[in-house]
């Protein structure tokens, strides 16, 4: 598929610049040098505007782009009767360059609306104009929305890459836009996770195999990030796959389907078995005295017994217990003996190269 695919656009960026030559050696009998130049720049410009329109289409859905030509005739009918109503009243003494820029600028305005008034209705047309559907069929499979928990995840590339995910993966851009901006805080424990976040999309988007798409839609009158994923889920019928059990309730209400990756990771044999020995960054204290608490690289929750002597280190610990809950994995530790000796020997040997 992907050669063909190749083959096609080597065939398409041929013709692009081997007919403007064609035509511009045989009709317009230019010189070679003037037809290869013409050629030149005609063939750019196609292969460029080629470019633009592939790129915007893998960032647009059907839902949109049935909406924009939908708009653009209502646009053209109403621009086309404007236009002529113009003609009609206009006197014969009206210079012809000045009509022809109202008649223009009426017809792109019209367009313009056209395009914006149905992208802005088009749940609302489907149900006003008969045999008209924007919303995708029932029996079809939803696409799967993700949001900003999820990315922070890794276990959703595993999950992409076992095929279970066979629709389109759709990332609302505002999602982007919140990590970029949580990427700039000063606190560590959030700066990290949005950097893994972007991390996971940028893997998600370079596999192949997977159908990934940005939404455009703000939703700048919604300032809450989980009512802007539901309105986006009502928005192109989608379901959401996120790690973050608190949007159920809401959208329950909304009748939005939430697909939880906890519930799917609980289905599968747990990771970490009992006595396995891991290394973990203790990043604060625990409830109990002398309890630390670290993070995986998904974001599950370590508790470590003794991990309170350790804060802002990276130690060796053994699983005691893991814990599944609906809201997701917490794993319990203990400190393995040797963790304070080998801090003190490390201590010992840094004083040694000091002096030294």
């Amino acid at each position: 598929m992907k050669t063909k695919l190749k083959s096609a656009k080597l065939t398409l960026i041929f013709l692009f610049f081997s007919i403007p030559l064609l035509i511009s050696t045989d009709f317009t009998k230019n010189s070679l040098s003037n037809s290869l130049f013409i050629s030149l720049v005609t063939g750019t410009a196609l292969v460029a505007l080629s470019y633009f329109f592939e790129k915007t289409l893998k960032t647009t859905n059907l839902h949109s782009f049935n909406a924009t030509i939908l708009g653009a005739f209502v646009g053209f009918l109403l621009g086309k009767t404007l236009v002529n109503t113009v003609n009609f009243l206009a006197p014969y003494e009206e210079p012809a360059f000045l009509l022809h820029l109202i008649n223009s600028s009426l017809m792109l305005i019209s367009i313009y609306f056209g395009v914006i008034f149905t992208i802005k209705n088009a749940n609302e047309i489907s149900f006003s104009i008969p045999f008209v559907r924007f919303l995708q069929k029932a029996d079809k499979k939803r696409d799967l929305l993700l949001d900003a928990s999820v990315l922070s995840d890794p276990r959703i590339i595993d999950l992409a890459a076992t095929g279970l995910v066979d629709g389109h993966l759709v990332i609302p851009r505002f999602v982007l836009n919140d990590i970029k901006a949580k990427m700039e805080s000063s606190d560590e424990p959030l700066n990290t996770k949005a950097k893994r976040s972007l991390d996971v999309y940028k893997k998600l988007e370079s596999s192949p195999h997977l159908n990934i798409r940005l939404t455009d839609s703000e939703f700048s009158d919604i300032e809450d990030v989980s009512e802007k994923m539901i309105r986006s889920a009502r928005l192109i019928d989608a379901n959401i796959l996120t790690a973050d059990m608190s949007r159920i309730q809401s959208s329950e209400i909304e009748g939005i389907k939430i697909i939880n990756i906890h519930s799917l990771s609980n289905a599968l044999k747990p990771l970490m078995q009992t006595g396995e020995r891991l290394l973990i960054k203790i990043q604060r204290y625990g409830k109990e005295s002398r309890q630390g608490v670290g993070y995986l690289d998904d974001g599950t929750m370590v508790v470590v017994n003794g991990g309170g002597d350790f804060i802002g280190q990276s130690i060796y610990v053994t699983v005691l217990s893991v814990k599944h809950t609906s809201s997701g994995r917490m794993i319990f530790c203990n400190t393995i003996e040797n963790n304070q000796e080998n801090s003190y020997s490390n201590e010992s040997i840094s004083l040694e190269q000091r002096t030294t």
